[in-house]
């Protein structure tokens, strides 16, 4: 993957200005809307039953958040509408591994819906690689923290769901990892402060539909969403660390950071390599 691979992916964004269809939860979906508007793109969050298949049919890109686990029959009937119609399906595995009714939901997702992209922290790329339990909440559990001493193991596990499933993995950390089961991409991005407001994630998820949206190639577009995230997160903890401000500012400094994000920022600014194992 080339560096300027991610100023092209971005720039396609902005010049296609995908529609991008987010079922998700009700603490971030005004987030995950602002982002994309941000970005360059543009969101729906129909999630009816009764229209989401008809929805679909005129989006660029499907994002299924768990966060909204009372709107898994609704990600299923838009998910096998979307790939039908070839359109990319984004999986945000919510929690994925805390509670028997989110297992239940990723496994039936994940037997009927071809993804294009799953994004989850480690503890939830772990439960749907392993199909087991665990997690903290909607957060990673620290003994599932990606560090340099388990990275090997991480991506080893981020490849196994990668081939598994034929999506691209996106498991996101202190490292970010990024695979489609035979390339494999680190960045080293972002800040901590990304993980004191709610729905960073969420966010982050919703602007993989537009990238994904807007590329033809799902690696690269997950990539350069991960790292104008991660570089969006870091301007805003400047302005956080200048101003003396709290979390709540910090997340607004985020959706204007992806908003004023060029292209230029995006290919001197991200730290990544491709992982040679």
């Amino acid at each position: 993957m080339e560096r300027n691979t991610f100023a092209a992916c971005l720039r396609a964004v902005r010049e296609n200005a995908p529609l991008v269809q987010c079922i998700t939860n009700f603490v971030t979906v005004n987030d995950c809307a602002n982002i994309l508007l941000a970005v360059g793109g543009s969101p729906t969050m129909a999630h009816d039953i009764r229209e989401v298949e008809e929805s679909v049919a005129g989006v660029q890109a499907l994002v299924c958040n768990l966060g909204a686990i009372e709107d898994v029959e609704a990600m299923r009937l838009a998910g096998k509408k979307a790939n039908a119609l070839g359109i990319p399906v984004i999986l945000d595995p919510v929690a994925a591994g805390v509670t028997t009714i989110r297992r239940s939901a990723c496994a039936t997702l994940l037997e009927e819906v071809r993804f294009t992209v799953i994004r989850g922290n480690a503890s939830e790329i772990r439960a749907l690689a392993l199909h087991q339990a665990g997690g903290s909440g909607v957060d990673v559990a620290a003994a599932d923290a990606v560090t340099e001493n388990t990275l090997p193991a991480a991506v080893a596990l981020c490849q196994s769901l990668a081939q598994s499933t034929g999506a691209v993995v996106a498991l996101s950390g202190a490292v970010d990892i990024l695979t489609d089961g035979v390339q494999t991409v680190l960045l080293r991005n972002g800040c901590p402060t990304m993980s004191r407001i709610t729905g960073s994630g969420c966010m982050l998820t919703a602007l993989l539909g537009a990238f994904c949206g807007a590329n033809a190639s799902p690696l690269p577009a997950a990539a350069a969403a991960v790292a104008a995230m991660d570089l969006a997160g870091e301007r805003a903890e400047a302005l956080r660390l200048q101003k003396g401000t709290g979390n709540a500012t910090f997340r607004t400094d985020l959706i204007d950071a992806v908003f004023n994000l060029t292209e230029e920022q995006l290919t001197q600014g991200v730290h990544y390599e491709v992982y040679q194992g």
